[in-house]
């Protein structure tokens, strides 16, 4: 009977500790922030997306009205992780492949695109310092 009571204890034990939030590490904050910054240009939230560039290129590059008009011109068929790795300076770059449909004409086209990533020790989280995809420019 205590061998059953003891194996009860111990996974209720396991479950409780399961459950714990465990402190995320530079590389798992790195991935949950690109999650999260591919779905928001996959769905067309461009403006979410750009809260996700870092406030020093926000500051010296804002985007402006007419800018956040140009995208709402296109479709996201697809986004493509082709890749990544990290630098030298500790940032990470990740060479990203977009589907892009011209809501106008419906003409689909590819747009490669490379994303720089810089960690934030203050804020503790990662910053996009390449800001927005060029749709554009071919």
């Amino acid at each position: 009977m205590s061998k059953l009571l003891l194996r009860c204890l111990l996974a209720c034990c396991l479950v409780v500790l399961a459950g714990c939030p465990k402190s995320a590490s530079k590389g798992s904050a790195l991935d949950e922030t690109q999650y999260a910054y591919s779905a928001a240009i996959r769905w067309g939230d461009f403006e979410g997306a750009y809260n996700l560039v870092d406030p020093k290129v926000r500051e010296e590059h804002p985007l402006t009205d007419v800018d956040f008009s140009r995208y709402k011109q296109v479709q996201i068929s697809g986004y493509r992780d082709l890749g990544g790795s990290p630098l030298a300076s500790g940032e990470v770059v990740r060479e990203i492949e977009i589907g892009v449909i011209n809501r106008n004409t419906l003409a689909e086209r590819t747009v490669r695109y490379r994303e720089r990533w810089r960690y934030d020790e203050g804020a503790k989280t990662w910053w996009l310092t390449s800001g927005l995809p060029d749709l554009w420019n071919d």
